[in-house]
């Protein structure tokens, strides 16, 4: 889905075209309505309804040695190998362990709010929050560290992953014509300068 809602100044930073993508990035409008959660769906969809909703097929892409349970619908166990962190989580479904591994949105829903998303109809919404590009299984508690924040405010504490993190970031706004603030966008610029 391309959305021509706002003007898309990050497109610049990969094309080289004009000015750094800092100095580009348009000022978020003063008058965005509250965030609301609920105008990005209920939950995890399960689009192609072949029982696995989102999670389950992120689960599915992002670990390895993956059993599924009984009905298929739903991973049981695997391993991931944590892009964030750097370190390896056995996951387990379960009551108290199914949250050790938990599915970001690179670029978190209410900052998409506050980036466009609130212009969008609730169909593109739940299309966005559900989309893989945008999404990546990784530990927990540092997916919980990260909250709403955007580059210049937080990046996964291994190192290793800046790079690919500022790629999903300006690939997925690019896709869907998000405008980043300019700290991050300044900050994305700076991680790919050096990839």
């Amino acid at each position: 889905m391309r959305l021509p809602v706002l003007v898309l100044a990050v497109v610049l930073l990969l094309s080289g075209c004009g000015a750094a993508l800092g100095d580009t990035v348009a000022a978020w409008p003063a008058q965005v309505p509250p965030y609301d959660r609920d105008a990005f769906g209920d939950g995890w969809a399960d689009a192609d309804r072949d029982c696995q909703d989102t999670r389950q097929e992120i689960l599915i892409r992002d670990l390895v040695d993956v059993a599924l349970t009984a009905d298929g619908c739903d991973v049981a166990t695997g391993t991931l190998n944590d892009l964030y962190t750097g370190t390896t989580i056995a996951f387990q479904r379960g009551q108290g362990t199914s949250d050790d591994v938990q599915i970001d949105h690179v670029i978190p829903l209410s900052y998409a709010w506050q980036a466009g998303a609130w212009q969008w109809s609730d169909a593109d919404r739940e299309a966005f929050a559900n989309d893989g590009a945008e999404l990546r299984a990784v530990d927990g508690p540092t997916n919980n560290s990260k909250g709403d924040r955007g580059p210049s405010r937080w990046l996964p504490p291994n190192p290793a992953a800046h790079c690919t993190y500022a790629a999903s970031w300006h690939d997925v706004a690019s896709a869907y014509a998000l405008v980043l603030d300019g700290p991050d966008a300044a900050r994305i610029e700076d991680i790919l300068s050096g990839c």
